[in-house]
């Protein structure tokens, strides 16, 4: 390798460990970038419809988001916060009486499968150094603090409006990176991310809401407490796959299981599963028919991964994130590269034979013999 090869590859391995210390701001980027998307197809509607240019559009979008946040803050918030600080009541009591239910259901076991090791177990539930209380005890700091997520939602708010008030510029100087030649390829492919994620944001804030209003109504049906709060948690968790349906059910069955109807805890479940199942095989397959379809295994071990990589904000955005990795990968890998890659065909021997029989070869073999 020569000189220039060599700090071309120091170069390379130093943008990578540059991009891997600064993943997050790089994730919060993206999350900006998403947002953008979904307030430029609300422009892009406004444009068409009332037939105007898009720094007239623009405005009127900012005016419906900010009317949106503002009853969202208003008159979904605060009720959020008292059902979701009753809901935290409701652990704490939840808790005290756990040990009390295990040895009652313990006293009643045969004997013969009664188990040994609860009494430990239950030891270290209730010790004053024990892990699940420090849990506990972080899980109520995380929300205590607030201002590191005030900060970050403040920077994606701001990035995401300078991102619609000109995509194309911005879109412009990531192009530089890509090779002159492919340029034109990578906006083309640039323009089919934005179209996914557009039909993916529509489609998953179609399902959220339906979530949101079927469990509200069974959980009132049900006559359990705290159904707004359960309500907006199986909600908001249905942008996470697999794992959120599973997370949004835990509340709900706990208060379930504080009541004095044990049933109610049978009933639950099966108002989650029976949610679930219309969510996953009838309204996401209608209404995401446009959406780059992913099968279920690979959307898990994307979740996985991002996780691993980027935590909690990973986890959130991971189904965006694979929609987009996976366009990228079928645009340049699949198509302008795989599909391309042709063996040339071989030589035929007869083509070769007649060759090696024309005129001028069996002059000079006549010419050798002589």
């Amino acid at each position: 390798m020569k000189l220039g090869d060599w700090i071309s590859l120091l170069c390379l391995i130093a943008a990578g460990y540059i991009l891997w210390q600064i993943r997050p701001l790089l994730l919060l980027s993206f999350a900006a970038v998403v947002i953008a998307i979904a307030l430029n197809s609300i422009t892009q509607k406004i444009k068409t419809t009332l037939k105007i240019t898009r720094r007239a559009a623009i405005p009127i979008t900012l005016v419906i988001a900010a009317i949106v946040a503002l009853v969202f803050v208003v008159g979904i918030v605060p009720p959020f916060i008292e059902q979701f600080r009753l809901l935290a009541v409701l652990l704490v009591r939840f808790s005290q009486t756990l040990p009390a239910r295990i040895l009652d259901l313990q006293a009643n076991m045969p004997e013969r499968i009664r188990l040994p090791e609860l009494s430990e177990f239950l030891a270290w539930l209730t010790a004053p150094d024990s892990a699940a209380i420090d849990v506990f005890g972080n899980f109520f700091s995380i929300f205590n603090s607030s201002l590191q997520i005030l900060l970050q939602t403040l920077f994606v708010s701001v990035l995401s409006l300078m991102i619609l008030a000109n995509p194309a510029a911005y879109l412009q100087v990531v192009l530089l990176v890509f090779p002159a030649f492919y340029r034109p390829r990578a906006e083309e492919i640039f323009y089919k991310c934005e179209l996914v994620l557009g039909n993916w944001l529509g489609g998953i804030l179609i399902s959220s809401l339906f979530v949101f209003s079927i469990s509200f109504i069974g959980l009132l049906v049900l006559k359990i407490d705290l159904a707004f709060a359960h309500a907006l948690i199986a909600g908001i968790l249905n942008f996470i796959p697999n794992l959120g349906p599973t997370l949004s059910m835990v509340f709900p069955v706990v208060v379930a299981l504080i009541s004095n109807d044990p049933w109610k805890v049978v009933a639950v479940i099966a108002l989650y599963i029976i949610i679930q199942q219309i969510e996953s095989y009838w309204l996401t397959p209608t209404i995401m028919a446009h959406q780059v379809s992913m099968l279920p295994a690979f959307t898990l071990i994307a979740q996985i991964f991002f996780a691993s990589v980027f935590g909690v904000l990973g986890l959130l955005l991971a189904l965006p994130l694979t929609v987009v990795v996976k366009t990228w990968i079928h645009e340049v890998l699949i198509i302008d590269f795989l599909n391309n890659w042709q063996i040339a065909p071989p030589v035929l021997e007869s083509k070769t034979t007649h060759a090696a029989q024309s005129p001028d070869a069996l002059k000079s073999r006549s010419t050798g013999m002589l």
